[in-house]
C-alpha cells in the first residue's frame, strides 16, 4: 500500500479533531503534518491513440498488404505504372502523414519514460512506500553566529541527509550570507526571486529552510513564492522524521506533543477566513475559527502532557525498583548515527535496529552486560542528538532523557571518521548541559576507527588524550572499553569492609554482582569482604561494617 508523500505545509484538514482521547491514547498517535503528492502527468486517452493508429494504417499500407491485393485482383498496376485503389483513387502518402508515425512513437516513448519516473519517486521507508517530493534547500550564514562551528555548507549537507531520511528528493540548494536574518522573509528579497526562478526551473514542490522560521516568515514566504510550492523549516523536517520512526506508544506521545506545540503559534497561516459565524445583533461577530482551533489544540496538548507525566512517574518507579538491586547503569550518548545501537548489540547480543541513517533509534533500550570479572552493569541506548535540535523536542523527550541523569557513567560515543567529529562533540555537550546532566562522570569513546584513513595515527592521538578507540562493527577495542568502564565505575563506588553472615547470602551475592571485590575471607559465622560497591548498597551494609580483616585468624580462609 502506497503512503502519501512527505509534505510539511499545514492545511485546514490537518488540524486536530475536537476529541482528544484518540490522539492521546492511540498506539500510533496521528501526525498533524499534511501529506500530499503531485499528480502524475496525464496521458493521451486510449480512444485517441486507437484513432491515430487507424488513420496511419489507412494512409501507409504495408508491403504484405499490397501483395495480397495484387493476387486477389482488387488493385491492378497498369502500363503507365499507376496503381488504383478499391475506389479508383490514387493512394498517395504526403510528407506530413509520413512524419506522423515516428511522432506517435516518440510520444508513446515519452509517456512510458514519464510513468517510469513517477514510479521511481516512491521510496520504501519503514515498510511503507513514501512519495519522494522534489525539494530545494535554503540556508543562511549569519556573520554573528559562531557558537555551533558548523559552516553553512556543512549544515546544508546535514540538512540534505535529513531530507533523504524523510524520503525527499533533493534537487538543489543555495544559501545567503547576512549580518542577521530578515525578520519578514528570513532572506533578502533578491534571494527570494532567485529561489523562485530556481524552483520553477527544477519543478520543485517543497522548499526547506535550514533554520526554524516564525509563523509570519512562513506566511510571507508562501506569498512570495506564489503559493504553488510548500515552505517549511528544519524543525518541521526533524519532527516528521521522528513521527515516521516512533515505534512505541511513549515515543508517539512525545512526538505528537512536540508537533502540536510547533503548530500552535503557526495556525494563523492555515486560514484565509477569520470569522467562524455571525453572532447576534448585540454581541457582534461570532468566535473566530482560528480561536476555536487554538482552543482545541491547547486541550490536546494539556491531555498529552498529563499522559506523559504519568509515563515519567512510571519510569521513576521502575528506576526505584531497579535501585533496590543497585546495578550500575551506563548510558550511551552521542550524535545521531554515531553507532550507539551497533555497540549495544555487539556488547549484549541484542537485536536493536541499527541503520546507517539519522535517528534510527528513538526509544531507550536497556540490556545487561556481564564482564569477564563477573561484574555486571546495565547499558542503555538513547536517542541521538543533532545540532539545532528543536527545543520542544527536547522538552517532549525529557522523560526519556531523564534515564541519562540517573546513570553511573555516560559513554559519549563519537564517530571519529566523520569530518565534523569535533563539531558533533560540541553539539552533544551543549545538549547535555541544557539537560543539567553534564555533571555525570563521562567516558569519551572514538568509534568507527576502521573507517579512518590512518587508524594507527588516530589511536596514538587518542592515547594522548586518554580516549578509547573501538570499532563497534567488527569488535575491535571492546575489551579495552569494558576495562575502562569498570575502572570508571570503581571511581564512583564506595570502599567498604563488612562482615556478612551466612544467613544474608543475598547481600554477598549483590556485592559480587555489582561491586568490585578486592578481598574475601571466609570465617566460621560469615564472610569478611572488602569491596567497592555503589552507594545504595554501601548504606545497606552499614550495620555489618564491624569486623576488620585479620589474616591471623585460624578459622579463616583468605581469597
Amino acid at each position: 500500500m502506497r503512503a502519501a508523500g512527505f509534505s510539511l505545509s499545514f492545511t485546514a484538514a490537518s488540524l486536530p479533531l475536537p476529541s482528544t482521547s484518540t490522539a492521546a491514547s492511540s498506539p500510533r498517535c496521528q501526525s498533524h503534518v499534511s501529506f500530499r503528492c503531485s499528480q502524475p502527468r496525464q496521458r493521451r486517452s486510449g480512444v485517441v491513440r486507437a484513432l491515430d493508429e487507424r488513420l496511419l494504417a489507412a494512409a501507409t499500407p504495408a508491403p504484405a498488404e499490397t501483395e495480397a491485393e495484387d493476387e486477389s485482383g482488387v488493385g491492378e498496376i497498369e502500363d503507365g505504372g499507376e496503381r488504383e485503389g478499391r475506389d479508383g483513387e490514387a493512394d498517395i502518402v504526403g510528407p506530413s502523414e509520413a512524419q506522423e508515425q515516428p511522432k506517435s512513437r516518440r510520444r508513446q516513448q515519452q509517456e512510458e519514460e514519464d510513468a517510469a519516473a513517477e514510479r521511481a519517486r516512491f521510496k520504501l521507508i519503514n515498510g511503507k512506500e513514501i512519495f519522494q517530493e522534489k525539494t530545494y534547500l535554503v540556508g543562511v550564514e549569519c556573520k554573528r553566529a559562531t557558537g555551533d562551528n558548523f559552516s553553512i555548507e556543512e549544515s546544508l549537507k546535514e540538512l540534505e541527509q535529513l531530507a533523504d531520511t524523510a524520503g525527499l528528493m533533493v534537487l538543489g540548494s543555495t544559501y545567503q550570507k547576512l549580518s542577521s536574518p530578515n525578520p519578514r522573509t528570513y532572506i533578502g528579497s533578491g534571494k527570494v526571486a532567485e529561489i523562485r526562478s530556481a524552483v520553477q526551473a527544477l519543478d520543485a514542490e517543497t522548499i526547506i529552510f535550514d533554520d526554524e522560521l516564525s509563523a509570519g516568515q512562513l506566511r510571507n514566504l508562501d506569498k512570495s513564492f506564489g503559493g504553488g510550492v510548500r515552505v517549511c523549516d528544519r524543525t518541521a523536517l526533524i519532527l516528521d522524521i521522528f513521527n515516521q520512526r516512533a515505534a512505541t506508544h511513549e515515543a508517539a506521545l512525545q512526538v505528537t506533543l512536540a508537533q502540536m506545540e510547533y503548530q500552535l503559534p503557526r495556525l494563523t497561516k492555515l486560514w484565509t477566513h477569520l470569522e467562524r459565524q455571525s453572532g447576534g445583533q448585540v454581541k457582534g461577530m461570532g468566535e473566530k475559527q482560528i480561536e476555536v482551533d487554538k482552543r482545541i489544540l491547547r486541550t490536546q496538548i494539556s491531555t498529552l502532557r498529563k499522559e506523559l507525566e504519568s509515563v515519567r512517574k512510571h519510569r521513576k518507579l521502575y528506576r526505584n525498583r531497579r535501585q533496590s538491586v543497585p546495578i550500575p547503569v551506563v548510558s550511551l550518548v552521542g550524535y545521531t548515527n554515531a553507532g550507539k545501537s551497533t555497540l549495544l548489540n555487539r556488547l549484549t547480543g541484542a537485536d536493536v535496529l541499527a541503520e546507517d541513517k539519522l535517528f534510527a533509534t528513538l526509544d531507550p533500550t536497556t540490556r545487561r552486560v556481564l564482564m569477564k570479572s563477573g561484574t555486571e552493569f546495565l547499558l542503555t541506548d538513547t536517542v541521538g542528538f543533532i545540532q539545532k535540535l528543536p527545543t520542544m523536542l527536547v522538552a517532549a523527550f525529557r522523560a526519556t532523557l531523564e534515564e541519562i541523569s540517573e546513570s553511573s557513567i555516560i559513554v559519549h560515543l563519537v564517530d571519529i571518521s566523520h569530518q565534523l567529529a569535533q563539531q558533533q562533540i560540541g553539539a552533544v555537550d551543549k545538549v547535555l548541559k541544557e539537560l543539567d546532566i553534564d555533571s555525570v562522570p563521562k567516558l569519551v569513546v572514538w568509534n568507527k576507527i576502521d573507517n579512518t584513513d590512518n587508524p594507527l595515527r588516530v589511536k596514538e592521538e587518542a592515547a594522548k588524550q586518554g580516549i578509547i578507540c573501538i570499532s563497534a562493527m567488527n569488535g575491535d577495542g571492546l575489551e579495552e572499553l569494558c576495562n575502562a568502564i569498570q575502572a570508571k565505575l570503581k571511581d564512583s563506588l564506595v570502599l567498604i569492609e563488612a562482615f556478612v553472615p551466612y544467613n544474608k547470602g543475598d547481600l554477598l551475592n549483590d556485592i559480587h554482582k555489582v561491586g568490585i571485590v578486592e578481598r574475601t575471607e571466609y570465617m566460621e559465622n560469615g564472610t569478611l569482604i572488602k569491596a567497592h560497591v555503589p552507594l545504595p548498597l554501601a548504606r545497606l551494609l552499614t550495620p555489618l561494617r564491624q569486623h576488620p580483616f585479620s589474616s591471623s585468624s585460624p578459622s579463616s580462609a583468605v581469597i
